[in-house]
């Protein structure tokens, strides 16, 4: 796999001028580009008549910088390749720092994250889902029939998904690829027994519309605990997940076989088991689809990644409420921050907690010698980037000093 972006593309999301629609930005911006901005390097906070209304999300350059580099690195020493899951950030230039780090292709979950990175050029693209909707896999069909540079793979975990692909796919010129799914039992989707595994696998390859190229999975499906009990079921998963591959080695249409998983949990447990002393004579190219690395986070993948990453992501909102001692109102909710992980943290009161939100307020409940005046402005962290950056469509990039060096685009 070759990863690129059009250069023509991501240039022209620098020069789209800001306005209102870009929610926490400052109004001193309007009219202005990305590129116009981001040129003078502005101090983002500035003295506050000119700097953004908040709530505003923030990425920080210097992590950025460093978990590419540190993932990359990673992934290169362990021999593996990085299709980093792209619905976390949906942001383009975003991809264009991963690709550019050495990542292989992106991860989509669906058809419509597919047709977005297609806008932008990207040809290699690991599809981790089934796809059964008639409209999507016509689309593929045509871009898989316009464009003999395009790649995708997606998956399939049943009999009844294989009818449904074939007949949707009828007429197209090349085969859609697809990798046989494999679950965990009360998990997602994919194939829960190895019979239904087989039975799956030799359908897709029986299939003229099909071509079979590998095994599938996402360990991390029946949550993110990494006590030795849950470590030790994912080892197991993913021993299924291997021993398939050898398996069905004869079914595969390619000489070199896909086994892809990985979140952002335990790449290193699927290192572990899905590379290295597969059978002589047997290629294999094992794909990580992590996504959250990239930012990190101060909640769920602070307390669950094994890689030395640093949090990217930050959300500043503003005091405008003292309305009882020890707690404090600021201007951020569940429109502007995740919480489906975990609330978001205060990042300068240590001893303070966010114990509940609403649409557009946080309630801080203070500690002891914290203090939160009204009108000060407040960091947080989050828990869970892929719910954060769906509420932004505009993120300034801010470097050590608080100066703009970016802005990013998302489209969700």
């Amino acid at each position: 796999m070759s990863a690129q972006l059009h250069a023509d593309k991501l240039t022209a999301l620098d020069h789209e001028p800001l306005d209102w629609r870009f929610k926490g930005l400052p109004a001193s911006w309007w009219g202005q580009t990305p590129a116009q901005v981001s040129s003078l390097r502005p101090e983002f906070f500035g003295d506050g008549r000119s700097g953004p209304t908040g709530p505003v999300c923030v990425l920080r350059e210097s992590a950025l910088v460093h978990n590419v580099t540190t993932m990359a690195n990673w992934c290169a020493g362990a021999g593996v390749e990085l299709a980093p899951h792209g619905k976390t950030h949906m942001s383009p230039q975003l991809l264009a720092r991963q690709f550019r780090a050495g990542a292989s292709a992106v991860t989509a979950a669906t058809v419509s994250q597919v047709r977005m990175f297609r806008a932008f050029g990207v040809g290699d693209v690991v599809l981790a889902n089934e796809i059964v909707d008639p409209a999507g896999l016509a689309w593929l069909a045509a871009e898989l029939d316009a464009d003999p540079d395009f790649h995708v793979v997606c998956w399939v975990d049943s009999l009844a998904g294989v009818e449904l692909m074939t007949a949707a796919l009828a007429g197209a010129q090349r085969r859609l690829d697809v990798c046989v799914e494999i679950g965990m039992a009360g998990g997602r989707t994919g194939c829960r027994s190895d019979v239904e595994t087989d039975e799956v696998a030799r359908a897709a390859a029986a299939s003229p519309r099909l071509r079979l190229v590998g095994v599938a999975g996402y360990e991390a499906s029946a949550g993110q605990d990494v006590s030795p009990q849950a470590v030790a079921e994912v080892r197991s998963y993913l021993r299924r997940m291997r021993a398939a591959t050898v398996r069905l080695a004869g079914l595969f249409e390619t000489g070199t076989v896909i086994v892809t998983a990985g979140g952002s949990t335990y790449p290193d447990v699927v290192v572990e088991e899905l590379t290295g002393d597969w059978p002589t004579g047997m290629s294999v190219r094992t794909i990580l689809r992590s996504g959250c690395y990239l930012t990190h986070d101060h909640g769920l993948y602070a307390r669950t990644s094994p890689l030395a990453l640093q949090p990217a992501m930050q959300v500043w909102a503003q005091v405008v409420s003292r309305p009882e001692p020890g707690l404090a109102l600021a201007t951020m909710g569940r429109r502007d921050v995740s919480f489906d992980a975990g609330l978001p943290v205060p990042l300068s009161l240590p001893g303070s907690s966010v114990t509940k939100l609403n649409d557009q307020h946080a309630y801080l409940q203070l500690g002891d010698g914290d203090d939160a005046p009204v009108g000060t402005w407040l960091p947080f962290g989050i828990s869970h980037p892929c719910t954060t950056f769906d509420k932004w469509q505009v993120i300034p990039v801010l470097d050590d000093e608080d100066r703009v060096s970016a802005l990013v685009r998302t489209f969700f």
